[in-house]
């Protein structure tokens, strides 16, 4: 499956963005889908994923209750909606995909990686 993220932006804190991750192929609703994202000088890390369905989900305690992920399997497509953004959520997200939950959490836990979109919250 090959991965595109887009939706990506200049915000100020407070306001919000929503960022798409559109796949490839005709089995898309046979991945788990994870977003993660990376700040200058610092590690990847997870964001939220979510199950082949939808009907399961899990956050990063630092975005639960402003960010909500979803999927449209109808359209290839995973959203990210973010709202309530700060300036610590300034970075390059990722979209993953990967047919096992197991690992939904670690880099490690995806086969498939999708190019960065910048996200940049002024205060």
């Amino acid at each position: 499956v090959q991965l595109q993220a887009s939706g990506g932006g200049l915000v100020q804190a407070g306001g919000s963005l929503r960022l798409s991750c559109a796949a490839s192929g005709r089995t898309f609703s046979s991945y788990v889908v994870g977003w993660f994202r990376q700040a200058p000088g610092k590690e990847r890390e997870f964001v939220a994923a979510i199950s082949w369905s939808g009907d399961k989900t899990s956050y990063a305690d630092s975005v639960k209750g402003r960010f909500t992920i979803s999927r449209d399997n109808a359209k290839n497509t995973v959203y990210l909606q973010m709202d309530s953004l700060k300036p610590e959520d300034t970075a390059v997200y990722y979209c993953a995909a990967d047919r096992t939950w197991s690992d939904y959490g670690a880099r490690r836990g995806y086969d498939y990686w999708g190019q960065g979109t910048q996200v940049t919250v002024s205060s």
